[in-house]
């Protein structure tokens, strides 16, 4: 049966391969990136035993984004080189669950610290976002014990619906293992997508008033200056905020354009699609952590004072 082992299937093997390479490379990337900023806000917290509001939102999202990477390196890992072992019960539930807990998760803390910087820097007369304004670090802490028990519902809720789309759609083997798969997803899996959606539109709605508030703020305070010809010590500081949320902005618009279209090809079963939107949807976790690390200042040093040690190492290596 040597016809078995032909080109086809080194075709599908080297396939899986680099497929395996690029997301392990992008996933590895992002988690060190994000276990980098929670490393030193840990550290921080035990030299000051305490920490401030934005410090408590990247640490809740440099942990999320941490786990989600692993997990979605894991889930590859399956899909690509043991799919038969995916579908082990309760694998497929499982992962599914924690891959939807961590999404949501870093899908909130994302737009709890984009109405944070939205409600901290904006500038407006309403009584009630002066209200906000003044008890904004009594809020974080709720939204984000709303973000995880929201998310851990969500979880919940996605291991269910996989486990009564499987145990109702798939006949098993006495091994445990999937023989025949005949999944409706138009039907079984409506519910999951519907959830999925629903999150996306909430957190992305939030941002998107978020950042409108704040450039809208943003740009009256530097008309306002320029009308009165005043200088503004700040207004560099604002300018800088105004481009982080704006890139902030951005790249989220992109990410949650690329889940839609994750929905969109799954219901399709067009899983090549599906593959290149993963590998941008990778590298927003890492990417976007590194931009906020380059925005902290106190992140921002100590990385670029572990960068030098790092280079000499390797140079000290390379001599040796």
């Amino acid at each position: 049966m040597e016809a078995c082992h032909s080109p086809e299937q080194s075709n599908v093997t080297s396939y899986a391969a680099m497929a395996v390479a690029i997301v392990t490379f992008e996933t590895f990337a992002g988690m060190w990136i994000n276990a980098f900023i929670v490393s030193v806000i840990c550290m921080a917290w035990i030299k000051k035993n305490t920490l401030n509001t934005n410090e408590k939102i990247l640490l809740f999202l440099g942990s999320s984004r941490f786990w989600y990477l692993c997990i979605s390196w894991v889930f590859s890992i399956f899909l690509t080189i043991y799919p038969n072992y995916l579908y082990v019960h309760p694998i497929f539930q499982l992962l599914n669950s924690a891959h939807s807990f961590f999404n949501f998760s870093n899908l909130w803390f994302s737009a709890s610290l984009c109405v944070f910087y939205c409600i901290k820097i904006a500038n407006f007369r309403n009584s009630f976002f002066i209200y906000l304004k003044v008890k904004i670090d009594r809020i974080v802490p709720c939204l984000l014990l709303g973000s995880v028990l929201f998310s851990l519902v969500t979880g919940t809720t996605v291991y269910n619906i996989m486990d009564k789309a499987l145990s109702k759609n798939l006949n098993f083997t006495c091994q445990g293992r999937i023989s025949k798969a005949s999944i409706r997803k138009d039907q079984y899996f409506l519910p999951h997508y519907f959830m999925l959606g629903f999150g996306y539109a909430t957190s992305f709605t939030a941002v998107i008033l978020s950042a409108l508030l704040l450039l809208f703020s943003l740009w009256r305070h530097k008309h306002n200056m320029q009308t009165n010809s005043m200088k503004d010590l700040s207004m560099d500081a604002h300018i800088k905020a105004m481009k982080s949320i704006l890139s902030f902005f951005i790249m989220y618009s992109i990410n949650f354009i690329c889940l839609i279209l994750t929905l969109i090809y799954a219901m399709k079963n067009e899983n090549d699609a599906i593959f290149l939107i993963y590998l941008i949807q990778y590298t927003f976790p890492g990417f976007h952590s590194l931009v906020l690390i380059f925005s902290n200042p106190n992140l921002e040093k100590r990385l670029l004072g572990i960068l030098p040690c790092v280079k000499c190492k390797v140079f000290l290596k390379r001599e040796l």
